[in-house]
């Protein structure tokens, strides 16, 4: 089987280049690598399930200051509407 040489490899992204444009780059080169990872999953004999994570235990809700309101004073007057 003959070996890709430098040459070969420019001539190769060019034409990449010219098919897909420079936006579409990095997400081309991104599927191809999570392409080779799975790959290499697979055939290492991985399991697919992810590691289990360990339980977050959360802290207690604690309970906020009540908000300072004015005093209510018993002469309160009642504004009347006015006509």
């Amino acid at each position: 089987m003959p070996q890709l040489g430098p040459l070969e490899l420019v001539l190769i992204l060019a034409a990449v280049l010219i098919i897909f444009g420079a936006g579409k780059l990095p997400e081309v080169f991104g599927s191809f690598g999570k392409g080779i990872r799975e790959f290499r999953k697979a055939s290492s004999g991985e399991d697919d399930v992810p590691p289990a994570r360990p339980a977050v235990t959360s802290a207690p809700p604690q309970e906020q200051a009540p908000v300072a309101s004015a005093p209510a004073s018993s002469e309160s007057k009642k504004e009347e509407p006015q006509s």
